[in-house]
C-alpha cells in the first residue's frame, strides 16, 4: 500500500514527510489504519542517536490507535474492525519473563531496533526508492498505515477516543505503572516526581490514585507545574535543589518515601540530587532514558550504602501491556483518571517538527497527530 510517512534519513535531520510502501500482513500481522498518534520523547532519541540503530532511513511513532483493517493466517487475538492500541513493546505470553510476570521484558523486544518483523525477519516498510525503512519499535505510527505482529497488539473498548487510547501505547502506562508497579507507591507516601511531561505526568496521576498524601513534581517549565495540580500534585519546585529544603520541612527531615526520574533525557548528574530527596530505605525509581553510550553517575557510594537507598530501573512501567492497557482505559472511562487534560494540541502529520519544538519548549504536555482521509493518500 502506497501513504506517507515521517521518516529521518540520518543523525539531527528533520523529519521528512514522504512517499512509503507498507507491505501486506503476513502469518502472525495484522494492518492497522491509524486515527492517532502520539509523539513521545523516545522518538526524538533516534534523532540525536541516543537510542542507536543499525542504520537509515527510520520511520518514528511508537504510540498509535486505530482500527484492524487486515489480518493475516493465524491471527486469533484480534479480527477486521476491531480498535486496537500498539503496544510499543510486544508480549508474545510464551518466554520467560512473559510467563513470570514480566511481560514488559518479553524476549521478543530485542528486535525493536532492528527493522526487522517478528514473524519471518524482512522489512515491512520501504521508501519510494524500495529502500528498507526501520519502524521504531517495528511499528512506525508516523504514518496512517501500519503492518504489525499480533504481539504488539491490544483490543480496546470501542467507546474510547483515539487521541487518548493512543497515548496508552507508551507514555500513559510507562508514568503510571513506574509509580503503582515498579515504585510500589502507598497510601501515606511522600512521592516526588522529576519531570512532568508525558510520562512524568502520569506518575503523578499514579501516585496520587494510590493514595500518596504528598505528590512532588519537579519541573522547569511553569506551564507543566501548573497543569501538573490538575493530575494530583500537591506541592510544585523548578528544580531538585530547590525541592530539598523544603521537602526536608515537610516531611520533618525523613524526606521521601519515593522519587521517580521521568525526564526527557536522564543525565548521570541526576541520580545524586534524586536520592538525597530520598529518605533512608527509600527507592529512587529511573524512568527517563540516557544515551547508549553515557556512563558516568554521581553518586555518593557511602551514603548510598549507609542509608540502605534502592535505585531501579523501569521499562514500560513494569506493565504487562495485554493486562493493563485495557485496565488503565477502563480506569479512564469509569472517570478514575484523566487522560484527557494530557493531550494539549493536535497536529497534522506535516507539522511534526513544528510538534517537537513546541515539546522542547516546554509549551505542551502531549502533542498527538490526528489522520483523516487526506492523509490516506500519498505525497
Amino acid at each position: 500500500m502506497k501513504t506517507k510517512g515521517a521518516i529521518l534519513h540520518g543523525l539531527n535531520q528533520p523529519w521528512s514527510v514522504e512517499e512509503i510502501e507498507v507491505g501486506e500482513p503476513r502469518r502472525g500481522e495484522v494492518m492497522v489504519q491509524l486515527e492517532a498518534a502520539g509523539m513521545c520523547h523516545s522518538d526524538h532519541h533516534l534523532v540525536t542517536g541516543d537510542t542507536p540503530l543499525p542504520s537509515y532511513p527510520a520511520m518514528g511513532g511508537h504510540e498509535g490507535a486505530g482500527k484492524v483493517i487486515q489480518v493475516g493466517e493465524g491471527v486469533e487475538d484480534v479480527e477486521v474492525g476491531d480498535h486496537v492500541v500498539l503496544s510499543f513493546i510486544p508480549s508474545c505470553g510464551k518466554c520467560e519473563p512473559c510467563v513470570t510476570g514480566q511481560s514488559n521484558l518479553c524476549d521478543l523486544g530485542m528486535y525493536l531496533m532492528t527493522g526487522e518483523s517478528i514473524s519471518d525477519g524482512s522489512f515491512r516498510i520501504q521508501t519510494a526508492d524500495g529502500e528498507n525503512v526501520i519502524p521504531m519499535c517495528l511499528l512506525g505510527t508516523f504514518s496512517p498505515y501500519v503492518t504489525v505482529h499480533q504481539s504488539s497488539v491490544v483490543k480496546i473498548d470501542k467507546e474510547i477516543p483515539f487521541e487518548v487510547a493512543c497515548l496508552v501505547g507508551c507514555g500513559v502506562t510507562t508514568g503510571w505503572g513506574s509509580a503503582t508497579n515498579v515504585a510500589e507507591v502507598k497510601a501515606g507516601d511522600t512521592v516526588v516526581v522529576v519531570g512532568a511531561g508525558g510520562v512524568g505526568m502520569n506518575s503523578v496521576q499514579g501516585a496520587a490514585v494510590s493514595g500518596a498524601e504528598r505528590v512532588i513534581v519537579i519541573d522547569p517549565s511553569e506551564f507543566h507545574r501548573e497543569q501538573a495540580k490538575k493530575f494530583g500534585a500537591t506541592h510544585t519546585f523548578p528544580s531538585m535543589a530547590e525541592a530539598i529544603a523544603p521537602v526536608m520541612e515537610m516531611t520533618w527531615g525523613k524526606m521521601a518515601d519515593k522519587t521517580i526520574i521521568a525526564v526527557g533525557r536522564i543525565k548521570g548528574e541526576d541520580i545524586d540530587p534524586a536520592m538525597t530527596l530520598t529518605k533512608k530505605g527509600g527507592r529512587v525509581v529511573v524512568v527517563g532514558m540516557g544515551g547508549m553510550a553515557d556512563m558516568d553517575v554521581t553518586l555518593n557510594l557511602f551514603l548510598f550504602t549507609m542509608l540502605q537507598k534502592e535505585m531501579r530501573g523501569a521499562i514500560f512501567g513494569g506493565a504487562n501491556p495485554k493486562a493493563e492497557i485495557p485496565n488503565i482505559l477502563s480506569m479512564y472511562k469509569a472517570g478514575k483518571i484523566n487522560l484527557d487534560d494530557l493531550v494539549t494540541k493536535h497536529y497534522k502529520l506535516e507539522q511534526i517538527n513544528e510538534a517537537y519544538q513546541d515539546m522542547f519548549d516546554g509549551k505542551i504536555l502531549r502533542g498527538v497527530i490526528i489522520y483523516d482521509e487526506s492523509d490516506r493518500t500519498t505525497v
